[in-house]
């Protein structure tokens, strides 16, 4: 555990959303489409909620974008298809 702070909900939103993003990642040198968009946008989102709890602006700003860029990309590709 990082601080005495960090509660048991931080915990497992930090992992779960490490686990996501990392297979998402795997998914995307695998070649495996579009799970690996949908992993990588869920991975985004749960690190945003984590870094609004714990009040992290750095990581508030990359995954909010990561997210937005994700996200655009997502619903364009739907949109093509």
């Amino acid at each position: 555990m990082h601080t005495g702070t960090q509660t048991l909900l931080d915990q497992w939103l930090k992992w779960t959303a490490c686990a996501v993003t990392l297979t998402g990642a795997a998914c995307t040198s695998l070649d495996i489409n579009p799970v690996n968009v949908y992993l990588l946008n869920l991975g985004a989102a749960v690190y945003l909620v984590w870094s609004w709890r714990i009040r992290e602006w750095s990581l508030i700003v990359i995954n909010a974008a990561l997210l937005a860029i994700y996200a655009a990309g997502t619903v364009r590709n739907l949109l093509l298809s």
